[in-house]
């Protein structure tokens, strides 16, 4: 099976060539930019019933909000991490808003020393709560082996998995050709990210693991130039996301 679509693939490319005519309109504006996040126990893919619900999917599997692509957690996904950036959305508490944050605060902004802390969250005066969310825009490896734009969130417990994996890419070096050593850019480097079980005194839930899987080198140099260039298009304000609401609806993770 795997060679009949090698083949199909190698006999379009043989069609079509560098024709990439029909998109001349089309800005990362017009792309949704999907989520890529761990299954929980109430998520609604998991749910029977639920109008998300795919009959395969099982807490603890990795999920493509677009392409609706499943992967097996325990051996993960490769990505690139391209842009990091952490903010505190505000939210209206669960039935008594849209499903979408009120806002979306700075780390610098006065309004979150005006709250006060509730375990994970930071209460705010008005009766909405801030989530401190670490927010990576990625290039995630797909299951016909190319790679796409995505954006993974963690906050709550995942976010001492952020911190880990930012000291990880600030530790991460490489030869300089000159006798000592450099650390390569965030785009520059694979890392594989898989879903554990994890538990405290509160309850059970899937959180994410990463390792390093290997630093690009010049056969990469296509893929290195895209990561580059989304990772350019984020800092530019180019990409736009939209709301992650079905993450705020179906979120278990005990605080």
């Amino acid at each position: 099976m795997a060679n009949e679509v090698a083949a199909k693939q190698s006999g379009s490319l043989a069609l079509f060539g560098d024709d990439a005519k029909g998109f001349d309109n089309m800005t990362q504006d017009d792309l949704a930019l999907p989520f890529v996040r761990i299954l929980g126990q109430l998520s609604p893919q998991v749910t029977a019933g639920d109008s998300k619900y795919i009959d395969s999917a099982k807490p603890g599997m990795i999920y493509n909000t677009v392409t609706s692509e499943l992967y097996d957690g325990k051996k993960g996904i490769k990505v690139i991490p391209c842009y990091y950036k952490k903010d505190y959305p505000e939210w209206s508490d669960r039935g008594d808003g849209p499903g979408a944050p009120v806002a979306v605060h700075m780390p610098n902004s006065p309004v979150i020393a005006t709250g006060k802390r509730e375990g994970s969250k930071i209460r705010l005066p008005n009766g909405n709560y801030l989530e401190e969310t670490a927010s990576y825009f990625v290039m995630v490896e797909t299951k016909s082996g190319g790679y796409t734009p995505a954006l993974i969130t963690m906050k709550s417990t995942q976010l001492n998995v952020s911190k880990k994996w930012n000291s990880m890419m600030k530790t991460t070096q490489i030869a300089d050709g000159k006798g000592g050593f450099a650390i390569p850019p965030m785009h520059g480097v694979v890392y594989n990210l898989t879903s554990t079980l994890q538990k405290n005194d509160k309850g059970s839930w899937y959180g994410w693991v990463v390792t390093m899987d290997r630093i690009l080198d010049q056969k990469d140099k296509s893929l290195y130039l895209s990561a580059k260039e989304f990772g350019g298009n984020v800092s530019k304000g180019n990409v736009q996301t939209k709301a992650d609401v079905e993450e705020k609806v179906s979120d278990s993770t005990p605080y």
